[in-house]
């Protein structure tokens, strides 16, 4: 699924963020991505979303290397990725279930054919009286829970979320977790950046550790 070999990072002519990382992941794999603030673990899941090209070495997404790739090509492996981003990136004039059902209505599926699905899902994450809200009137909690249903709603083959459950109680974080875990049940692999401790040891799944730039595998 994921494949890093040499992968060194910087921003400009600065020192590299991220330094001689390799590691690969298995479809279907699950992994918490963790490491004291600035270690790099928002670069790395940039990278691995193809949004940043490594300074140096190899990445492999889906057996291929997107460096070797157009434009084209690119965007068509993001469609193949789910993202929950910490900005959340809802569009403004979209309702929040029109938000969620982008991914589906972009591959030019009939709507009759996923209403029931993103209803079901908006209600699952607490948001079923905040459907035909717009973001600008969402409390950020809010936003994120719409963000995480808008990036698992297509069923992904990768999920890459920042911080997930950092604007939620730990009720809900619970509950969005075990929506992860039942999509990864169904063959996505799923990447999860987080700080919370608690958690990662409660879903006991393997971690990619980030600490002054390089990355080691616990688990």
């Amino acid at each position: 699924m994921i494949r890093f070999e040499n992968v060194g990072l910087r921003y400009g002519m600065g020192p590299e963020v991220l330094r001689d990382i390799n590691f690969h992941l298995l479809p279907g794999s699950f992994h918490f991505l963790t490491g004291p603030s600035g270690a790099g673990k928002t670069t790395l899941l940039r990278l691995l979303f193809m949004a940043l090209r490594p300074s140096r070495g190899l990445t492999y997404l889906f057996g291929q290397n997107p460096t070797d790739q157009t434009t084209g090509e690119r965007a068509e492996l993001r469609r193949r990725i789910g993202v929950v981003f910490q900005d959340f990136r809802l569009l403004d004039h979209l309702t929040t279930w029109q938000n969620v059902a982008l991914p589906l209505r972009v591959t030019g599926r009939d709507e009759a054919d996923y209403k029931d699905d993103v209803t079901e899902l908006l209600k699952w994450v607490g948001l079923g009286d905040r459907m035909h809200a717009f973001p600008a009137i969402l409390s950020g909690g809010e936003k994120q829970r719409a963000a995480i249903a808008r990036a698992v709603i297509g069923k992904p083959e990768l999920l890459l979320a920042d911080e997930p459950t950092g604007n939620v109680d730990p009720q809900m974080a619970n509950r969005l977790l075990r929506l992860f875990v039942e999509l990864n049940k169904l063959g996505t692999s799923i990447v999860i950046a987080t700080h919370d401790q608690l958690l990662m040891e409660q879903f006991k799944k393997p971690q990619l550790v980030l600490h002054d730039g390089h990355l080691t595998i616990r688990g």
